[in-house]
């Protein structure tokens, strides 16, 4: 993000700013994500314990929600369009996301469904089942991602237009998420009796407004400010 912040000539201190609205907007937003979307009732009858993010889990599309409002508040405080930081987070969230399922991968969490593939794992935390290393297949992935966003970021001779980057991420790192969770252990009980489980339900939403955005940015002329 240094990079990006030298290379348009923005000064240093903003990006100060913008890494505690990210650290606030990502945990607090993935620990609500966390209570609301998967433990709702138990939370609401122990509302100390949501505070204790050392227990219990944190989910990213509660993340995903919590940075959009962060960076709204960022850029009503420093007089940023929304899409112009969107367009340039998104690409640095694409490699932390690998360094999240990297963690995952050691903390033994979040796994796959039993396989008799040779790259299969046991998980120290499981049991002797061989299972679908999903936490690499999603690292891998979000890698591929954050080169195909900065490839695109840095091809541009002056700045790409507003609002694409973030579309593609959307579109690209949800639709990932969606097809790997056929892979994935539910990870909570009511998920075992649904079609599709919690994560892919809330994907949807991610994927069809990074479709929606490219259709209107299609059709949408550039203002000077964008």
């Amino acid at each position: 993000m240094l990079r990006f912040f030298k290379k348009e000539n923005v000064p240093v201190k903003v990006l100060d700013s913008l890494t505690y609205y990210m650290i606030f907007g990502t945990v607090i937003g993935a620990r609500l994500g966390h209570v609301f979307f998967y433990e709702a009732d138990w939370y609401l009858s122990h509302p100390l314990e949501i505070i204790q993010i050392w227990k219990g889990g944190l989910a990213s599309h509660g993340a995903a929600v919590g940075i959009l409002i962060a960076l709204y508040l960022f850029c009503r405080k420093h007089k940023k369009t929304y899409f112009w930081i969107l367009d340039r987070i998104v690409i640095v969230v694409a490699l932390a996301g690998v360094f999240i399922r990297t963690g995952n991968l050691m903390n033994s969490e979040i796994f796959g469904n039993p396989t008799g593939l040779p790259w299969a794992f046991i998980f120290i935390r499981d049991n002797d089942i061989p299972r679908h290393p999903t936490q690499i297949y999603e690292a891998l992935s979000y890698l591929i991602l954050f080169f195909i966003l900065l490839w695109y970021y840095y091809k541009k001779k002056g700045a790409p237009q507003s609002g694409i980057i973030f579309s593609w991420f959307l579109i690209g790192l949800f639709s990932v998420r969606f097809q790997i969770e056929f892979l994935k252990v539910p990870q909570v009980e009511f998920e075992k009796s649904l079609t599709l489980n919690l994560g892919q339900s809330l994907s949807i939403p991610f994927i069809a407004l990074g479709i929606g955005l490219l259709v209107w940015i299609k059709y949408h002329k550039p203002s000077a400010k964008s």
